[in-house]
């Protein structure tokens, strides 16, 4: 077991969670699945009640624990990204799968999980500081999904 491990809870859908995210994401796998032993507040004897797994080679379990408490954006994934296609990838898989979009590069999926599609070309940009930032950051408010190409061109002063 690792030392440290996200604990993610869901309502009863951790399994299908943790496979969906390993058909998306790289080096993301489903490990173990173990069922309840007896029953519990959010479910029966038998049914599943965690599920291990890694998203981008973060340890996660996920807890059906039914609807006691809900996923916020106070926690999320970021994911970084190489360029347009790997961001339209991961935000398309997580918004077309039933999720939702939302701003500056957020979105949520199904299950309520948010997730920060982040190139990196906006993050090294943020990171310059000054006019350069002041630019990409007041760009990157403009969108939903980061369209790449208007934060690079924010970067060289153009947008």
């Amino acid at each position: 077991m690792n030392k440290n491990t996200i604990c993610l809870w869901y309502d009863h859908d951790a399994e299908a969670a943790a496979r969906f995210y390993a058909e998306v994401f790289p080096d993301t796998a489903v490990a173990a699945v173990h069922k309840a032993p007896s029953n519990y507040p959010g479910g029966k004897a038998g049914q599943v009640l965690t599920v291990e797994f890694t998203v981008l080679g973060i340890p996660c379990l996920g807890l059906n624990g039914g609807d006691v408490f809900k996923q916020t954006e106070a926690f999320s994934f970021q994911v970084a990204t190489e360029d347009q296609e790997e961001t339209d990838r991961y935000w398309n898989a997580i918004v077309g799968n039933g999720g939702q979009e939302s701003a500056c590069g957020w979105c949520k999926d199904k299950w309520g999980l948010s997730w920060q599609i982040t190139p990196r070309v906006l993050s090294e940009a943020m990171t310059q500081g000054g006019e350069v930032a002041k630019r990409v950051f007041a760009a990157m408010m403009e969108m939903g999904k980061i369209d790449v190409a208007k934060i690079e061109a924010a970067v060289r002063g153009e947008a």
